[in-house]
């Protein structure tokens, strides 16, 4: 602390004090400011010697005298000062060049006959000479009134620049955009599916409107709390939640508005915005996106602007007053990059885990959403919770909408249960392509394809039940799909729920194979789900004979992309390598015999799907168990006729 407040106050550093960068402005403001200013005199007076030019065409004096001997001239002006002579031609004369302007040449040679000669000709004559004395009044506009008007152009400038913050004035100033409880609107009832993150921050409304029951006790108001969370999960709106019943100003700006080309800028800001704070308080202030200045420090690859801003809200964290009623909530998707000293006790107290809502936090988004959606009676938003498993609360208000678009697009006046599933797929897998006509053989492929995937999950007791099988294409550059839903929601998955898992994505493949003996690009999302798959059970979840529980990788960015990295040598990583393709071949020949046991059924459902393009899951399994039973029977048959023969032959 020590080190920051002296770079703080020493006008030396980069940086320096709030009257240095004050005064670095205005020095900045103020040759901007001349140079336009010059600018204008500059062009002003080019253009009025161009204007000036271009009435006037210059000819060699040869070629005036030529005019003169064949009277092609009725007046002439000398013009001694400016070395010149002008001439008037003939009206209606042929002028020269074929030109009808005044005409002058650009040399002025001693010429004592002149005059004699154009009144022999019968030309006016004309002679101007300017007096050269210089008086006061010439001193004054020549040299006097231009830097006048000069310190004019630029007071006008500067004016015009820093006027309501323009340019250069709102330089240090904070950009937070202030927010009261009638203009949020939003409490804690618009925030569903994070009940525990609400739970979290009610107590710190509670302590904002009833502080003496926990000061009488000893207790101290957390000066910050951060929440962490995927993209779409609702921090932000949680953090206008708390500002909308705590009835407080809110103060809300992005980690990118502190960073500015000028270093100590950023400080200024975070100054400027605790000034703010300190003086509306109680009031909560949100810094949204908080690692765009919170990122760890590095001695190797430094930031003077970022760092100075992040040690100024170091410490102006430290130096208010908690009693004041000031709380300081920030957001991110990434953690693990933050600063440790950003995130110890007494600077952000809290860390509050805004997570993808599971089922039940799902199901109340949905109700939220739907509140002021016309919905059919028959609507039953629990099977849309379960059918999207993973997905965070910008989507299902986003599901929402599209649902209300494609009943209004339908001719419907409310939403039917159709139409949410329609939205589900129209978010995940895009919109379908009606454009994108398969050919036959193509068809056939993809139908057997999605068929071996279903087929899998009925045989296997582990997989999740079949909601629907399509075969037309999507936008997202899907031909076909499987689309499971679960029967309840879980949180753990067994070796043998991954195991059947790897065996349904490969079944796709394997039926390509057993039906046409050839293999096509179809499956190469399969091959990729079931790669991660199969490599996180050897490297992250220790379910590998041969490296046991050893973790291998390690998750960075879970919140966002969530990509592994390896930790371990390249020798390992090879290892790694042939354990996860044994697992994906294994699942392979599973997948594989299966659709072979089944072929009968297999060849019925496809003929089915290629039929109708689409069928439901209840529709599978209705086709599925008649297949079956149909085969019992003729194994039955089967073997009744081979036991008679043997009697008979005995």
């Amino acid at each position: 602390m020590e080190n920051q407040n002296n770079n703080q106050n020493n006008p030396n550093q980069n940086g320096g004090g709030p009257d240095n960068n004050r005064r670095r402005n205005n020095r900045f403001s103020w040759i901007i400011c001349l140079v336009a200013a010059l600018f204008v005199l500059f062009s002003f007076t080019y253009m009025s010697k161009q204007m000036e030019a271009g009435t006037l065409k210059e000819i060699t004096y040869s070629e005036f005298i030529d005019l003169l001997e064949q009277g092609k001239l009725s007046a002439i002006e000398v013009q001694p000062d400016k070395e010149r002579i002008v001439l008037t031609p003939v009206t209606g004369g042929v002028e020269y060049g074929g030109v009808g302007i005044t005409y002058y040449t650009g040399y002025f040679p001693y010429d004592t006959g002149l005059q004699q000669r154009c009144e022999e000709a019968g030309i006016k004559y004309a002679a101007t000479y300017t007096d050269k004395t210089v008086t006061i009044l010439d001193i004054i506009l020549s040299y006097v009134l231009p830097f006048v008007l000069i310190y004019v152009v630029m007071i006008l400038l500067f004016r015009m620049l820093t006027k309501n913050g323009g340019m250069m004035g709102n330089v240090g100033k904070s950009n937070a955009k202030v927010y009261v409880e009638k203009e949020t609107g939003i409490t804690f009832k618009d925030v569903a599916g994070q009940d525990e993150a609400k739970e979290s921050v009610t107590e710190l409304v509670d302590f904002l409107h009833n502080p003496g029951k926990y000061t009488r006790i000893g207790a101290k108001l957390p000066k910050g709390a951060l929440l962490v969370g995927p993209p779409g999960t609702g921090k932000t709106l949680l953090a206008k939640a708390v500002a909308g019943e705590a009835k407080v100003p809110f103060f809300s700006l992005s980690g990118s508005d502190f960073v500015e080309m000028f270093v100590g800028v950023g400080a200024s800001r975070v100054r400027d915005l605790f000034k703010q704070a300190q003086s509306q308080a109680p009031c909560i202030v949100f810094i949204d996106e908080i690692d765009a200045i919170g990122k760890s420090r590095d001695s190797h690859y430094g930031n003077d602007e970022r760092e100075q801003t992040l040690n100024q809200l170091l410490s102006e964290m430290d130096g208010f007053d908690t009693s004041k009623g000031i709380v300081i909530l920030a957001a991110t998707n990434r953690p693990e990059v933050l600063d440790k000293a950003l995130l110890r006790p007494g600077r952000f107290d809290r860390r509050i885990i805004v997570d993808k809502p599971d089922l039940k936090g799902r199901l109340e988004i949905l109700k939220v959403h739907a509140k002021n959606v016309l919905m059919h009676d028959s609507v039953d938003l629990e099977a849309i919770a379960l059918a999207t498993s993973g997905v965070v609360g910008s989507d299902l208000a986003n599901m929402i909408n599209e649902a209300a678009i494609l009943a209004v697009k339908e001719g419907r006046t409310v939403v039917t249960q159709e139409d949410l599933f329609e939205s589900v797929e129209v978010v995940v897998a895009g919109k379908e392509k009606k454009d994108r006509i398969l050919g036959a053989e193509e068809k056939k492929i993809v139908a057997y394809h999605e068929i071996g995937h279903a087929l899998v999950t009925a045989v296997e007791k582990k997989a999740e039940p079949v909601q629907k099988i399509t075969i037309v294409p999507r936008t997202m550059g899907t031909l076909g799909y499987v689309m499971q839903v679960p029967e309840e929601e879980k949180y753990l998955m067994s070796k043998e729920e991954l195991l059947t898992r790897l065996t349904t994505l490969l079944a796709g493949r394997a039926a390509e194979e057993l039906v046409f003996g050839s293999v096509t690009t179809g499956a190469a999302n399969d091959i990729e789900k079931a790669t991660s798959i199969a490599r996180a059970m050897v490297t992250q979840y220790g379910m590998s004979e041969k490296f046991g529980m050893m973790g291998l990788e390690s998750v960075e960015n879970r919140y966002l992309d969530g990509r592994p990295v390896l930790n371990c040598a390249d020798e390992t990583a090879a290892e790694i390598d042939h354990e996860v393709m044994g697992i994906l071949d294994a699942a392979h020949k599973r997948a594989f015999s299966l659709l072979r046991e089944n072929r009968e059924p297999l060849d019925k459902l496809a003929a089915y799907l290629i039929e109708k393009e689409t069928i439901s899951g209840k529709e599978f399994m209705e086709i599925f168990k008649q297949a079956k039973e149909a085969g019992s029977e003729e194994e039955n048959k089967t073997e009744i006729i081979s036991s008679v023969a043997a009697t008979e032959k005995l």
